[in-house]
């Protein structure tokens, strides 16, 4: 409905207030976040007893493991890796849509020049000039507008707290693919040594071979135990290239196979300062990105519901004409109107209830996931917390084993040299001590990983910038 005058305009936007204001009375608030988990935050965790403080979080998890190797490498990933670098573009998209969304709460100006002249032979050379400046502006008169702006908001805080989380995600990827080399490289020294084992075991049965004491089956099954050890050898140099692999991925270089893990998995104090399960619902960015996407869902459900109430939009114009370039700029025969919509859905086919119904679905789904984030967040740090304590009797059981399993080969051995004992216990205790002190590794990295997990469940901070402060200065100096 268009309208004109000042006090037509008055008249209209009273009574589309009243209009708004009983809309606006049936409108239902949309549930917190906080109603959905209502009653199950525990106060500490139930793993508490594998915790020696439960107090402030560890200030670096990084420099609990005392390596700085570990701590250049996670530094030169959060420097190159190409999908933070990706993730930190993200940002700038959404802060982008942000801003364009938020566009619309100021006025359109458009302003468009024409020009025309006639050469047509026979008819009086004429010109013509003209020019139009219009704007459009809507009045966000219930904010639906600002609801729209600020969803896009919302998910450009979402955009930078994802980034938030992947940098952590990375810095606890590269921490495990490090360890991962490094159990690699004693894989395959535990293969090599193997190899050794088998050389001289199957010398020695050659030996009492060739002498006629052990038979053709024992120098057979020397043989082949021989061809397994080099087979497995084979594996664990593949496993660790693989690794190295995997590790200069993390790091944006090429995959050269160039990085040399150390010989040893650091050395593990107890677990002190994990904080509260309270304390993960502010500080694990995963979940202060659903609170901000749960917001945004809220808002966009706000806006589709005041889609429904009265517009005020305003459409002021000037034009100008004339035979002459200058009579465009004319004041004098400058026109102007100002033109005033007032507008109210009364059939659209269902389409904007639909709407309601989907934006609230919408708000529901991430309440949802946002539920489900929280819950997961929980389980990964008990699990890590009970962790501690069954992978440490784990690694203690196993080096027991692995000790246990190498005495026994030095006896088999011995014994089998004296004739007394058969080619299979020397081999069966070849094998044995083999697998034990290979599993023992596996553990001893199991558990290494293990608490970065912990530190990753709980968000722990890290920090790079100290050391690589170090490096700078101890490059620069004389």
């Amino acid at each position: 409905m268009k309208f004109r005058g000042q006090d037509m305009s008055r008249h209209w936007l009273m009574t589309a207030a009243l209009i708004g204001l009983s809309a606006c009375a049936s409108i239902s608030p949309v549930p917190e976040s906080t109603e959905i988990l209502r009653g199950q935050t525990p106060a500490q965790w139930q793993s508490q007893n594998q915790v020696e403080s439960a107090g402030l979080l560890a200030a670096d998890w990084l420099a609990t493991f005392s390596d700085d190797t570990l701590t250049a490498l996670v530094s030169e990933a959060l420097a190159n890796n190409h999908d933070l670098l990706a993730s930190a573009e993200r940002i700038e998209q959404a802060r982008a849509l942000a801003v364009s969304g938020a566009s619309a709460r100021l006025p359109l100006i458009d302003f468009s020049a024409s020009g025309s002249r006639n050469l047509t032979q026979n008819i009086p050379d004429t010109s013509a000039y003209g020019a139009t400046l219009s704007v459009s502006w809507e009045a966000d008169l219930w904010g639906r507008i600002k609801d729209r702006a600020n969803a896009g908001y919302a998910n450009a805080r979402a955009a930078e707290v994802d980034y938030a989380a992947a940098r952590l995600s990375l810095a606890g990827q590269t921490a495990q693919a490090w360890f991962d080399l490094i159990e690699g490289g004693q894989q395959v020294a535990l293969a090599k040594d193997d190899l050794q084992s088998r050389n001289r075991s199957s010398r020695l049965v050659e030996r009492r071979y060739a002498r006629g004491v052990s038979s053709s089956l024992d120098l057979r099954l020397a043989r082949s135990a021989l061809a397994g050890s080099k087979a497995n050898l084979a594996l664990r140099e593949q496993q660790q290239a693989n690794a190295t692999r995997r590790l200069e991925l993390l790091l944006g270089r090429y995959p050269a196979k160039a990085i040399t893990a150390a010989q040893d998995l650091p050395d593990l104090g107890p677990v002190t300062g994990v904080g509260t399960p309270a304390e993960v619902l502010s500080r694990r960015p995963d979940i202060v990105a659903a609170e901000a996407r749960l917001t945004a869902a809220g808002l966009r459900a706000s806006e589709a519901r005041k889609a429904l109430l009265p517009r005020l939009s305003f459409s002021p114009s000037a034009s100008t004409a004339g035979a002459d370039v200058s009579d465009i700029f004319d004041l004098d025969t400058l026109a102007g109107r100002l033109l005033g919509n007032l507008t109210q859905p009364i059939f659209r086919g269902g389409a904007l209830k639909a709407d309601i119904k989907r934006t609230r679905a919408a708000r529901r789904e991430q309440l949802h996931i946002y539920a489900n984030l929280v819950l997961r967040a929980w389980r990964e740090a008990e699990d890590a917390l009970d962790g501690e304590s069954y992978l440490s009797r784990r690694e203690a059981s196993l080096d027991v084993s692995a000790n246990e399993a190498r005495e026994a080969e030095k006896l088999a051995v011995r014994e089998y040299g004296r004739g007394v004992g058969t080619i299979f216990e020397l081999l069966d205790a070849q094998r044995r001590r083999i697998n034990a002190q290979s599993q023992f590794i596996a553990a001893s990295k199991e558990r290494v990983a293990n608490r970065v997990r912990l530190h990753l469940a709980i968000a722990g901070n890290f920090n790079t910038q100290a050391l690589t402060a170090a490096l700078v200065d101890e490059d620069t100096s004389p």
